[in-house]
């Protein structure tokens, strides 16, 4: 099987700057993507809102993350991602053109909006059509907008929305929002905010651009015309993660948005995420490329560390380590007894933060530190809590002899 240091799934904002940042820390990467890189921002006609681009068009961003992440020479890979194989010893990434071992695994698959449904939708995307407020309200200056939607999300990005729209239309099937009270009140207390309640988008119509909604009433069946230039859609947003509905072990919230710690690091050790896929408060390009650098630079960290702990703890005949907590300063003072030790004997001990790996303290079975564990081949033949590094020496004196 094809084995890869690093696998990014997904080549928009967060997966391409994850590109960028793995290669020139000269780590093996591959990135598979289906269909075009870019992301959400191919379908964003215009950004202005990304740092040293006063202004570009989404697919013009796109090109340029593709391009500076192909400097660095990652592989880019053109396939689906069917599924991962988590395991304690290997991930597996399965793609419909084969199997990938991963010794760590990014998953910046993004997240889609759901579609209000209605006609011309698609085809006014981009041209007044948007999924975005803060994206896009700003090309909407002194313009009516209708939203469509009556969660928090579309009722609070309405408010957001009267900054810039000289009349904003908020249209939701049913006879109430289903926001919280509060969202509610401050947009009915708005006098740029219209409710229009009980009804359906039937269509988006226009020329070139948006010029019109036609609303219909559900219980009546009156037909509406609303003069607008913009509909804003808000009828929810979901992860991109088909290929992880059978895994149950990595932790998930809500629809699906992958839970990270601040380091991007999921619920699986060396499985990171970054982007708009993870459970997180903003969704935009300029925080997809932060977390994408982040989950980059962990993974480094994480292989890093991986590859000592398996030359130094796992692969010898046999090894002493020293399992200590580098925030514990009592702890610290024994650790620099026993380099002192190590280079008065010869005897090699090694010493192990157990705060920054919490996860091989798990794997060994240690309760208590500081102590001293002798390893055979990886495997745990005894291990003693210690006091000082006279106790570390007793323990070395009986394993050495």
């Amino acid at each position: 099987m094809e084995n890869r240091q690093v696998v990014i799934i997904g080549a928009g904002p967060a997966g391409l700057t994850s590109a960028i940042y793995a290669r020139r820390s000269g780590l093996d990467t591959l990135v598979l993507e289906k269909g075009m890189s870019g992301g959400q921002i191919n379908i964003t006609a215009e950004i202005e809102n990304y740092p040293g681009f006063k202004h570009a068009e989404g697919m013009e961003l796109g090109r340029a993350f593709r391009e500076h992440a192909e400097k660095f020479e990652p592989e880019f890979r053109d396939c689906k991602v069917e599924s991962l194989t988590l395991g304690v010893e290997e991930k597996v990434v399965h793609t419909s053109k084969g199997d990938i071992s991963a010794d760590a695994i990014i998953i910046a698959s993004g997240a889609s909006f759901s579609k209000a449904g209605c006609k011309g939708e698609l085809e006014f995307a981009g041209r007044g059509v948007s999924y975005c407020a803060v994206c896009d309200g700003a090309f909407f200056e002194d313009a009516p907008v209708a939203v469509i939607g009556g969660g928090n999300t579309a009722v609070e990005e309405a408010v957001y929305l009267t900054q810039f729209a000289s009349k904003v239309y908020i249209v939701h099937r049913r006879d109430e929002f289903r926001a919280n009270n509060v969202a509610i009140e401050r947009a009915l207390a708005n006098p740029k905010i219209e409710p229009v309640m009980g009804c359906v988008v039937d269509e988006i119509a226009g020329s070139d651009m948006v010029e019109k909604i036609v609303t219909r009433n559900l219980k009546t069946g009156e037909v509406r015309e609303i003069a607008v230039e913009g509909v804003f859609v808000f009828v929810g947003t979901n992860p991109n993660i088909d290929f992880m509905q059978d895994d149950t072990s990595i932790r998930r919230v809500g629809n699906g948005w992958i839970v990270t710690d601040e380091q991007m690091e999921t619920s699986v050790e060396g499985v990171f995420a970054a982007g708009d896929v993870r459970d997180k408060f903003l969704r935009q390009v300029v925080t997809a490329a932060g977390d994408g650098a982040t989950a980059a630079m962990a993974a480094y960290e994480y292989l890093s560390n991986q590859y000592y702990m398996k030359s130094a703890l796992f692969d010898p005949e046999r090894v002493v380590a020293f399992f200590m907590s580098s925030i514990d300063a009592s702890h610290l003072a024994i650790a620099r007894e026993v380099d002192e030790l190590t280079k008065r004997t010869g005897n090699k001990v090694v010493t192990i933060d157990a705060h920054r790996n919490v996860r091989v303290r798990e794997k060994l079975g240690i309760k208590q530190l500081p102590c001293v564990v002798e390893l055979a081949k990886g495997n745990k033949i005894r291990e003693a809590v210690v006091a000082s590094a006279a106790d570390i020496k007793a323990f070395c004196d009986e394993c050495f002899g």
